[in-house]
């Protein structure tokens, strides 16, 4: 498994740490964000190339991070094919990826700590899509919506 990861300058210290994480797990990772926590890096550019790097299949999954996963899971949202979901517990990443098959997962460094983010990750990483039924139907009308308004 490979994943993606990406942050502005506030999310650097959580990716840093979730990317050890990962790395003990044997996952291997690419850092697509802010180069360090001083200077300020917009998260726009990191939320695209992780956006990239999952719709190009150079990652299975992409992990954004801002101050409060909002923005940059917004930007990773402006891609035809990327269904990001930003989570703050376990419950949601399972859910994420159970019922909307999301492909980035969107966590905030200044609302979550580090352990938790850590439960977050393994979650979503470790929760399969709950292919056919009405899941699968609810992502094909997102595919759908995609389909008819990203021109």
């Amino acid at each position: 498994m490979k994943i993606a990861l990406g942050s502005d300058h506030a999310g650097y210290q959580l990716k840093r740490q979730v990317m050890d994480h990962l790395h003990k797990q044997g996952i291997e990772c690419e850092d697509f964000g802010a180069p360090n926590a001083v200077d300020a890096a917009s998260y726009v550019p990191a939320a695209v190339a992780v956006s990239r790097a999952v719709l190009e299949k150079r990652a299975d999954y992409g992990i954004v991070i801002c101050g409060t996963g909002l923005g940059i899971s917004i930007t990773a949202n402006k891609h035809k094919g990327i269904r990001a979901a930003l989570c703050t517990n376990e419950y949601m990443a399972r859910m994420a990826r159970q019922h909307n098959n999301a492909n980035v997962l969107g966590m905030g460094a200044r609302v979550i700590g580090s352990a938790l983010a850590f439960s977050i990750v393994d979650a979503f990483l470790s929760e399969p899509f709950e292919m056919g039924g009405r899941h699968q139907v609810r992502v094909d009308e997102i595919i759908a919506t995609e389909e008819a308004n990203f021109k």
